[in-house]
């Protein structure tokens, strides 16, 4: 096996010590740190040499939490986050439908509540811009899906469709649909409907879009949280045409929709726990997720106390149906990843979390809580006791979208929103991740709004919330070695260390150096996968020679 030394170097490694100025690999992983010096006399006269040039070197990035299908679909989509009107909204519709006039759809994402008038969109809006053909626009947050009246009839909505399940179809005073799907709404009427629509080469289109986009930006490790079959045959596709193996570690769980049926959600966990035991080089499937309730954004989150409209939301997964998956997918071994923004959503979700340790007993376990957006003050050390991840993404506390969150709470809670430290200050695992496509998937202005509170879309706001910022080392760290020790492979990945894989990225700024604001500017050169390059950019950043 051929060493390679990559030296000259300012090696931040997510361990100890902190610094190094070298790295030798060897059969894709990491055979020695340390010292320019000291790494040449280990990797030997033959090893191939690759000079650094002074770049930093981070552990490669591990998103533990994001949508891989659904990222390379968005990648494809109009996107409208930064449209910050209506006008603009229509404008950028117009510009597409008109790029693209055979297109039987019309899809978008990313819009935001507060660019819409009263922050109440309906079919009737998008109408004035595009009528001939259906539109399905996505949130920010993918918790709900704006949609004009040509899709309303192709889904064959009308006023006498009933709610699902924890959704909401949005109605006017006349009892008519109004052109918003709320939760299990969307999913159930848009999302299955475009998911029949996707032909294989649709969805293997999307996944190659979303491995480039990933190692593009230094990221090496993916955790898929709502995994499904059509996903998995679509990464299977992906490994066979590239002899069996990927070019990034993908882990996923496997999505538990509450049916309402006791023992048809449980033959949904034993599906996951079939596809746990099966061997698939570079993707394992980990766990199962389920989601508690919905944003903030839309008020659909579970709240202990009403919105400032006087409005609340129910769990999606009551306790009693909670209960038997989540000990289930316990006593199997899974990890039980719970989608909770609201402070009733996590109390119920730590509620039937404590149910599983209690009916299985100790064993070795570490569940996840994703988002947290809002826990009441002693959640942290509720999750801290029972080992539980917090699961966060500072890109969703971006200034530039907070205006609607804090209008939706209306009170002092607003004050707590993304209290980061808090769940490290009482003993729990921090991990960091982008929940793509809900937000970009690109790691380094991620670790800016965490280093900072600061905007990555606008740097006109001001910092969010200060108080709730880590040092950036800490913010690396939480994106690297917490995020690999929250699917349990803290011992395989997320640092720079003997033993473990030779993935890492090297940075063309040094934002230790130079400043958190370079996060902004900084581009990853060179992303390395089992001691590999799986990205460089297109003007050599490294060279490499045999000596």
């Amino acid at each position: 096996m051929t060493r390679v030394l990559h030296s000259s170097g300012r090696v931040f490694t997510a361990d100890e010590p902190a610094w190094a100025e070298a790295i030798v690999t060897e059969g894709g992983r990491i055979a020695f740190v340390g010292s320019d010096a000291d790494a040449a006399a280990f990797a030997g006269p033959d090893a191939t040499t690759v000079d650094l040039g002074g770049r930093v070197v981070v552990p490669g990035f591990i998103d533990a939490h994001t949508h891989l299908v659904m990222m390379g679909e968005a990648l494809g989509k109009v996107g409208l986050t930064d449209a910050r009107t209506l006008a603009e909204i229509h404008e950028r519709l117009r510009a597409a439908r008109e790029a693209d006039p055979d297109a039987p759809r019309l899809l978008g994402r990313g819009w935001l509540f507060d660019s819409v008038p009263g922050g109440a969109p309906t079919a009737a809006m998008l109408d004035e811009a595009v009528a001939d053909v259906p539109v399905y626009l996505d949130a920010n947050d993918y918790h709900s899906v704006w949609v004009n009246s040509a899709a309303l009839r192709e889904l064959g909505i009308d006023r006498d469709t009933p709610d699902p399940i924890g959704g909401r179809i949005g109605r006017g005073a006349d009892g008519e649909p109004d052109g918003m799907l709320f939760e299990t709404a969307a999913q159930q009427h848009v999302w299955t409907l475009l998911a029949d629509a996707a032909t294989d080469a649709d969805r293997d289109a999307a996944v190659e879009r979303t491995i480039a986009a990933y190692l593009a930006t230094g990221v090496t490790g993916v955790v898929d949280m709502a995994f499904d079959e059509l996903g998995l045959a679509a990464f299977d596709r992906a490994a066979a045409r590239r002899g069996g193996m990927l070019p990034i570690r993908v882990l996923v769980h496997w999505f538990i929709a509450n049916t309402g049926d006791d023992a048809q959600n449980l033959a949904q966990v034993r599906r996951a726990v079939e596809l746990a035991g099966e061997h698939r080089p570079w993707l394992k499937v980990a766990g199962i997720k389920l989601v508690l309730d919905g944003v903030i954004d839309a008020c659909t989150a579970a709240m202990r106390h009403p919105y400032a409209d006087g409005s609340n939301a129910d769990p999606i997964w009551p306790l009693e149906r909670l209960r038997p998956v989540v000990a289930a997918a316990d006593a199997a071994g899974l990890q039980v990843a719970l989608h909770a923004i609201g402070d009733l959503a996590s109390d119920v979700a730590l509620d039937a979390l404590e149910h599983a340790h209690a009916v299985n007993g100790e064993r070795p376990r570490r569940h996840r809580i994703e988002h947290l957006e809002y826990a009441a003050p002693a959640t942290a050390g509720r999750m801290a006791a029972l080992g539980v991840t917090a699961s966060m993404q500072p890109v969703h506390a971006d200034p530039a979208i907070w205006a609607n969150w804090a209008a939706m709470l209306g009170d002092e809670r607003a004050d707590r929103g993304f209290a980061w430290t808090e769940f490290t200050e009482a003993g729990a695992l921090l991990a960091f991740s982008t929940d793509a496509p809900t937000a970009p998937h690109e790691a380094l202005p991620n670790l800016y709004i965490a280093a900072t509170r600061r905007s990555a879309l606008d740097g006109s706001y001001p910092a969010n919330h200060p108080e709730y910022a880590v040092p950036l080392a800490d913010a690396l760290a939480h994106a690297t070695r917490d995020a690999a020790a929250s699917c349990l492979e803290e011992h395989e990945r997320g640092r720079i260390a003997v033993g473990l894989a030779a993935d890492f990225a090297v940075l063309d700024r040094d934002p230790f150096s130079e400043g958190t604001d370079v996060l902004l500017e900084a581009r990853v050169v060179r992303t390395v996968v089992a001691g590999e390059p799986a990205y460089e950019a297109e003007r050599a950043p490294v060279e490499a020679s045999s000596a």
